[in-house]
């Protein structure tokens, strides 16, 4: 799992010169009995590993815990505040800006991470959020996957896929017989419990390596026009 984490020096990074970062987002929060508590840092983190690899950016580590309230009921999660993770991220990008590096991309991994929506909002073109809804729905597109993205929001076919692909390890076998597809119309007030005993919403038997390994594909491709906005 050591490929998660950037390994260069600080030599490394001066010749290298990267003027844009990549932050990966993560959370510590339930995916049903297949997935694990760290699915969502562990493809935020191999996102920005692919990405880093194809593009000139600076490879930051992860964040592995953010805003998973809506997952509470189950245990092992844990959560910090909207207001700590937009602390935190402002953080990294002012450190940034003094060693020279001005642009910041966040790669989230966590749908409820909602307020680092308003931290781009705030940066003054210095910030982008990645990826972006268009850029989830081409890779889904392009993979062929069968559940939409939003009946496929949790656990599913999506990140299911993702991890078979990129770390096939850490899925336990019972995806196959995980499905589960429910409206979340309260979501937010009621916590996702109200929707779903497994913590799954998704159709996760659906999943396959190679629909992984075309999602990452594509998502590194479209990555460049974010990279392009950012250089302009």
């Amino acid at each position: 799992m050591t490929d998660l984490f950037p390994l260069t020096t600080t030599v490394d990074e001066q010749r290298r010169g990267a003027q844009v970062a990549v932050l990966p987002v993560g959370s510590f929060e339930q995916h049903g009995a297949h997935l694990p508590l760290v699915t969502d840092t562990v493809i935020a983190a191999t996102l920005a590993q692919a990405v880093a690899d194809a593009h000139p950016v600076l490879h930051l580590p992860p964040l592995p815990i953010s805003c998973s309230h809506e997952h509470a009921a189950w245990p092992g999660t844990v959560s910090i505040s909207a207001r700590t993770l937009h602390a935190v991220v402002t953080d990294v990008a002012d450190s940034l800006k003094a060693s020279g590096v001005d642009r910041l991309v966040l790669v989230n991994g966590h749908g409820g991470n909602y307020v680092l929506s308003n931290v781009v909002q705030e940066s003054n073109g210095s910030m982008a959020l990645f990826p972006g809804v268009a850029d989830w729905q081409a890779a889904h597109t392009a993979a062929g996957l069968r559940t939409s993205l939003d009946d496929d929001m949790h656990a599913g076919e999506l990140e299911t896929s993702i991890l078979l692909h990129a770390h096939p390890h850490l899925v336990r076998p019972g995806y196959e017989t995980a499905d589960h597809v429910t409206d979340r119309e309260h979501l937010l007030t009621l916590g996702l419990r109200a929707y779903t005993e497994s913590g799954v919403v998704g159709r996760p038997s659906l999943a396959s390596a190679a629909k992984g390994h075309v999602v990452l594909d594509t998502l590194v491709q479209r990555f460049a026009a974010v990279l392009e906005v950012l250089s302009a």
